[in-house]
């Protein structure tokens, strides 16, 4: 019998979520899965989608939405790197509020995150930048992220043009760095059987973290 995409589904029913579970803190709860999800070694613990919005034109913000990769996290905020000028940093300079998903599929989990974006400092953007490898260090002044270009041949002449350029220890392009979004709410959902997901919410009230239930 052929399959439709309608009937595709799967049970989750490997763990759950209760408030009396959940750190008082938020960014401790997501150390928690984190170091779980890492501990389960799945292929890409540090995936998440980042979306962001253009400035309101005509009445509206058009939302556009891409997988980055998450670089680090305290009680500031998630730290990720990109081109200022992609259309991500676009986006963040008209309009500095964006939300990210992690989702663990294999611990049958996701989180979001919503709240505004700064970028980070120039030395911690320096510091990372120092860790990359060579090819994704020069990469990051051959590619004019987000722009049109004629072909891949072109991209490929221009990083070994940047190679020769910058040689063993290029600087950080100015263009190139770090930004920070800062949480204002946090939801934590754990999958569940017939789809009666639990999802608790931490929404920041001034300096506190007040936690509630969702309905799945």
């Amino acid at each position: 019998m052929t399959r439709t995409i309608s009937d595709l589904r799967r049970e989750y029913s490997r763990e759950s979520l209760d408030e009396s579970d959940v750190a008082h803190d938020p960014i401790e709860q997501f150390a928690r899965w984190f170091d779980e999800a890492l501990k389960s070694e799945l292929p890409e613990p540090t995936a998440m989608t980042l979306a962001t919005a253009s400035a309101v034109t005509h009445g509206f913000a058009r939302p556009s939405a891409r997988m980055v990769l998450l670089k680090g996290f305290d009680a500031r905020g998630f730290v990720f790197f990109t081109n200022y000028e992609s259309r991500k940093g676009r986006e963040l300079a008209a309009n500095p509020f964006a939300s990210l998903v992690f989702f663990w599929a294999e611990l049958e989990r996701q989180v979001r995150v919503e709240g505004r974006v700064e970028k980070v400092g120039a030395s911690e953007s320096d510091d990372y930048y120092r860790t990359r490898p060579l090819g994704a260090r020069i990469g990051a002044w051959a590619s004019p992220q987000s722009e049109v270009i004629g072909g891949k041949a072109g991209l490929l002449a221009r990083a070994a043009e940047m190679g020769l350029r910058h040689g063993l220890s290029p600087a950080r392009p100015p263009n190139w760095g770090g930004y920070r979004l800062v949480p204002s709410e946090l939801e934590f959902w754990q999958g569940r059987p017939s789809r009666l997901h639990d999802r608790i919410r931490f929404f920041r009230t001034g300096d506190a973290w007040r936690i509630e239930r969702l309905a799945p």
